[in-house]
């Protein structure tokens, strides 16, 4: 039985691996507005708690198209990797230098598609050593067929897979950390955390806080 691993913000690494306008498309196992909103909001997540950043693209002069922009525009200094071919991100030596630069062991990894620029990705690392998070609502493929054979061949090597609201709760710890940052974040991706958030400014309100 694994052992439970909880992410640390102080030993993960956030890796977006080919959310490239191309590939999108090919995302099935999501609806477009849902996929997209997982993926702004683990983008948003990493800027929350500061995580080291790491981007890349394949072949994004070529079909796959370029990043979705507002993950630049979240993560201007980041280094980003331009992979100009290789499939496994793993297989670009800037790639992993870049993540080696970070000195993080844990990797928080998400990425179009889930089969294969993430698995990749994903069982390299964890042959590198690192403990590895697969993020599966911000990782997309063809279809759920293969999205669970992909789940499966990474929890197999040992990859954790988590969604991106576990991962903002478990680097989070303690609502006390801040309340209201963290509150204001997942309003703006849960519509109905909204209601929460709601409720317990009024209740402050009523207490004179």
């Amino acid at each position: 039985m694994q052992k439970y691993t909880k992410l640390d913000k102080d030993q993960a690494a956030l890796l977006l691996v080919d959310h490239q306008s191309g590939l999108i498309s090919l995302v099935q196992d999501f609806t477009p507005d849902d996929f997209k909103n997982n993926i702004i909001a683990l983008a948003d997540i990493g800027k929350f708690f500061d995580l080291p950043t790491i981007l890349t693209t394949s072949f994004d002069e070529g079909p796959n198209g370029p990043i979705v922009p507002e993950i630049e525009e979240r993560f201007p200094d980041a280094p980003f990797i331009h992979r100009p071919g290789q499939i496994n991100a793993w297989d670009n030596e800037d790639f992993v230098k870049a993540v080696e630069a970070t000195g993080r062991k844990q990797l928080i990894i998400a990425g179009v598609v889930t089969d294969v620029c993430v698995a990749f990705v994903a069982l390299s690392a964890v042959e590198a050593g690192y403990d590895v998070f697969v993020v599966t609502d911000a990782s997309g493929t063809f279809n759920t067929t293969v999205q669970q054979a992909a789940w499966h061949r990474m929890q197999a090597a040992g990859c954790q897979l988590v969604n991106w609201f576990a991962v903002a709760c478990e680097l989070h710890r303690d609502w006390r950390n801040d309340m209201e940052g963290l509150g204001s974040l997942l309003s703006n991706h849960l519509p109905n955390y909204r209601n929460l958030m709601t409720r317990y400014a009024k209740i402050q309100e009523a207490k004179g806080n």
